[in-house]
């Protein structure tokens, strides 16, 4: 059994995780993954929109707490998602810095990069790596908030959970048939999610094509083909899933839905 007072400790602004909002009635979103990438333009437009985030990754303690203490209004969470008993911690640090939780975004996920077609380089422990971190992971968090999510709804309005997808999860494409896979299932538990939670709770994925983050950038060929093929001629950047995510929270009523992000090259 883990002993769950001897794993990673929760790292918070100023190192004091009894810090409150300033505002104690903002509504408060859990974002995972939110130190880099499509999280951390996530976390910059909700605080903006007037939540009070919780940052959270698995390793960049430093970046997490920097900007927690630029947003204000903000704490940051370290947890491994690979571990069950870290991702129960983060839920019960999440819902206890104050008392509630409204938003969960599933952003965290991992990726491994093998040809589709060199089924013998995708091993069996290349599968259960891609499948606990991005399909176990978002659901032992969905299972674990479900309670405070449901309460906050109590409030006249559905609490939302958002599961960043990929497109590969949709179409035949991908850093690897595995990590596809692995995204299809998210797509699908999302709608599955969607029935069992209702109305309490909403459940959407967003699902992004090539979008511009430090780990794209050298990804040449995908931007070529973005940039000539897709109907606006570009990748995503971060802050166009951000924007996506924001309209999505705006809605009391959508749910279920896949939305699929990739500039219109799946038109093509």
């Amino acid at each position: 059994m883990v002993d769950l007072e001897n794993s990673i400790q929760i790292k918070t602004m100023n190192q004091n995780p009894s810090i409150q909002p300033t505002e104690k009635n903002s509504p408060v979103a859990l974002v995972t993954g939110s130190t880099s990438g499509i999280g951390y333009a996530i976390a910059r437009r909700l605080s903006h929109e007037g939540y009070a985030v919780i940052l959270h990754s698995r390793n960049s303690v430093d970046a997490g707490n920097a900007l927690a203490t630029e947003l204000g209004n903000s704490i940051y969470i370290q947890a491994d998602l690979a571990q069950d008993a870290d991702r129960i911690r983060l839920i019960k640090e999440a819902v206890a810095w104050t008392g509630r939780l409204d938003v969960l975004i599933n952003n965290a996920g991992i990726s491994r990069v093998v040809a589709h077609d060199d089924l013998m380089a995708a091993s069996a422990e290349i599968w259960q790596e891609l499948h606990e971190v991005n399909v176990i992971a978002p659901f032992r968090l969905i299972a674990e908030a479900e309670s405070a999510l449901r309460a906050s709804a109590q409030d006249g309005r559905s609490a939302c959970i958002i599961n960043i997808s990929s497109h590969a999860g949709i179409r035949p494409k991908g850093a690897s048939i595995p990590y596809a896979a692995s995204k299809a299932a998210l797509n699908h538990m999302t709608r599955l999610l969607a029935v069992s939670l209702a109305p309490d709770i909403q459940v959407n994925a967003i699902a992004p094509g090539l979008v511009d983050t430090p780990l794209t950038q050298d990804w040449t060929s995908s931007q070529q083909l973005w940039q000539e093929h897709s109907p606006m001629g570009r990748a995503a950047k971060p802050e166009d899933i951000a924007q996506i995510v924001a309209m999505l929270l705006s809605s009391n009523y959508l749910t279920g839905e896949i939305i699929m992000a990739d500039g219109g090259l799946n038109l093509i």
